[in-house]
Formats: structure tokens, sequence, C-alpha cells
């Protein structure tokens, strides 16, 4: 009996996703059978691009069953590659969408991560126009979002998404799974430009430093000159005590964030918005980072229907220390950059500082004040990461000092 494969969505709730089925046969070759609501114009190019997939992935005999619902070009390669690997898992082959021109982009160690939106990593119904809303990075998700029946598939569509999707120049991060499983899901990322890699559940500098031999290791076979950079997530009470150690790991380590929700399971007791039960955790996660050079990242807050305890736990989130903040829905990204905007008295007295500290460079002075006030290295460098923020958030106009410096 020959053993059938499928994969994806089907049903009338489903839309930008399709379902597929293969069964392999010893001779026929392929015939299609197709239900699409949009049959009529896009059903001669779902066929071509399934006979394509099959040519590619080396099946020459199979009956092919797909119900579409708007999936995208990608999505379909996505499931069509998963459904033909579970029925036969030897098949080595791969069937890659061309990579689109806007997925090329890089990133810097330093840009701001006020914001990254989680999403999870097979539904691309979420993908396809996130990067409208305008976070500071997108996380396509393979680890917690994803039933584990469903790892596989995800990683198709994950890799394929890096592909083709338009992030809008949002970061490109994906969540792994929890290692060693997470090590193989690099296979299906490092090739293809993703910018930092986010590393869950994270314990010991050991593990980060797995990762990042594991992505050297498939870079060098692939060619690939890119930095990958690394976000570790710790979640346990063991990862909060190594939190300095994980930091600080490898050089490629440009944050490091904290999940409440794991957190406080592991220490026995209930996340609560006041986040008294999480206090030492998070002080420390900000710490190790700050220690080790590298950007704090809040948790994520869960209840998305909740704007007002949102901000306020974005502005405790900032009295802390941290530069950003996790997000599960579009419509938190706004309430998150609102909240790590500067506001109208930091912007002030920053100008002030930067504006003093370039009259002192400009004079070759060693020592910068302002006012009667003597301003350390460290006070400048604060104002000058004001500045930038607030110029990012646009509540600083570029040409600032042209309109009169600290008056701005």
């Amino acid at each position: 009996m020959n053993t059938i494969g499928q994969a994806g969505r089907r049903g009338a709730d489903v839309r930008s996703d399709c379902w597929i089925s293969i069964e392999p046969r010893s001779s026929g070759g392929i015939s299609v059978s197709l239900k699409s609501k949009v049959e009529a114009m896009y059903g001669a190019s779902i066929k071509e691009i399934v006979g394509r997939g099959l040519q590619a992935l080396g099946l020459e005999h199979a009956a092919v069953e797909v119900e579409d619902a708007g999936a995208l070009p990608f999505v379909i390669a996505a499931r069509l590659e998963a459904a033909v690997k579970r029925a036969l898992p030897e098949t080595k082959a791969e069937f890659l969408p061309e990579a689109m021109e806007w997925t090329t982009y890089g990133t810097v160690r330093d840009r701001f991560r006020r914001s990254r939106l989680y999403l999870p990593g097979d539904q691309a119904k979420l993908m396809i126009n996130a990067g409208l809303h305008g976070p500071d990075g997108v996380i396509l998700d393979l680890e917690d979002s994803i039933a584990p029946s469903e790892k596989d598939a995800a990683r198709f569509m994950v890799r394929n998404a890096l592909l083709t999707v338009d992030f809008h120049g949002a970061e490109r991060m994906v969540r792994i799974n929890q290692l060693p499983e997470g090590l193989d899901d690099l296979d299906f990322v490092v090739p293809y430009n993703p910018h930092v890699i986010l590393i869950p559940k994270c314990e010991s500098a050991g593990q980060v430093r797995a990762v990042d031999e594991r992505v050297k290791e498939i870079a060098t076979e692939r060619g690939i000159d890119a930095t990958i950079y690394l976000m570790p997530i710790v979640e346990s009470a063991l990862g909060c005590w190594h939190a300095y150690d994980i930091a600080s790991a490898s050089p490629n380590v440009v944050a490091l964030t904290i999940g409440l929700e794991d957190y406080t399971a592991d220490i026995g007791t209930q996340r609560t918005n006041e986040g008294r039960e999480s206090f030492w955790a998070r002080s420390q996660v900000v710490n190790a980072a700050r220690a080790a050079r590298v950007q704090p990242i809040d948790t994520v807050f869960s209840d998305v229907s909740d704007m007002d305890g949102l901000l306020a736990s974005v502005l405790e989130a900032k009295a802390l220390g941290f530069d950003g903040k996790g997000c599960i829905h579009p419509r938190q990204i706004e309430v998150i950059h609102r909240g790590f905007t500067p506001s109208d008295r930091e912007v002030e007295r920053a100008t002030r500082i930067v504006v003093a500290f370039e009259a002192a460079e400009a004079e070759g002075l060693g020592v910068v004040s302002l006012g009667s006030k003597m301003i350390d290295p460290p006070v400048v460098k604060r104002a000058l990461r004001t500045v930038e923020l607030a110029i990012a958030s646009g509540v600083l106009p570029e040409g600032w000092r042209e309109r009169g410096g600290d008056d701005a």
C-alpha cells in the first residue's frame, strides 16, 4: 500500500493557505485534482507550481489533491514539499522558490529593537503583511506556537518566507526550537538571510556556543559571509542565574531577552501584570545584558485587548532599563513604540548634552560641561542614544541641529 503524505490547512475558515495530499505511485505519471475558489484565474498556475515542484523533488508518478484557499506560490511550494517528504522521508531534494530582491537587505548590531512581532511559522496569512505594521523586527517562530506534529512543515514555510516575503525593512528573526532539536532548524534558516536567531529556554553559555558554531559551519559550507546575530531567551531560574554567562557567550550575541510565562511556571508561581514575582529575574537580565554590552529586551505582554496595561508594562520595562519588548499582535506595536519614545524633557536634555559635547570636541577640549556641571562619557553616550531614538521615533527631525540645537 502506498504511503500518502498530507500537509497544510483545509476548511471554511482557512485563508492564504492550502492543503495538499500526495500519493506516490509506480506508474501513471502525475494527476492533479484541484479545488479552489480562484481556479478560473489561477488554476493553471497552481498546477504548474505543483508540476515543477514534483519534478524538483524527483517524483514522476503521483496522485495529487490540492484544496486552495488563496495560497501564494511560496505557500503552495512549502506545503507540497512537506507532503512529499512525509510520504517519502528519504527524499533529500528541495523545492526552493526564487529569492526576491527585497529579502536581501542586512542589519547592524546596534539597531533599535523596540518591538519584535512574533509570527507562527506555519501561518502564512500572518506573515504576508506583517512588515506593513512597522515593527522593528519580525520573528518567524518554529517553537512554542507550532504543534509538535507540524514542526517539519513549519520549517519549509519559514524557509520559503525568508526567500520571498517583503517585511519592509523589519529585522528578520527566527526563533528556533529548544536545543538540541533547534540545531536541526538552522539548516532551514541560515542560508536564507536571517538577521537574528532567537535561542529559546537558554540556560547555559554552552547552548549559545553550540548554536553559534552550527551557524558558522552552515555558513562556511554555503559560502555565506554575512554575520548572523543571536538573541538568547532565558525562561527559567537556571537561565536567569546564568544570564551574564549567556549574554557574553559569543560576540554575535546582540540582545538578551526573557520569557516570563515559562519562568514563572519554573519558580512555581503565577505571572501577574504587577510583576513583583519577576522583578529579580528582569533586573538580572537587564544587568547581565548591560554588563555584556548587549541590548536587554523585555518579555511579551499577553493580553492583546489591554492597551492601558500594555503601556504601563512598557513604561515599567523602560524604567527598569530594557530597550524593547516583544509583541504578539500588530496592534501592540504602536503602543510599544510610543512607550519607548523619549519624553520631551528627555529629548531636550539629550540635545543640550549632545550640542555641548560636539562644541567641546570642535574646540579640542577633553572635558564636556553643561552649565556648571561636568558631563561624564556614559552620560554623553546615553544622550546620543536618546537623540537617535527620538529621530527614529519621529519626535525629533533629522536636521534638528539646523533648527536651533537645544531649542529642538
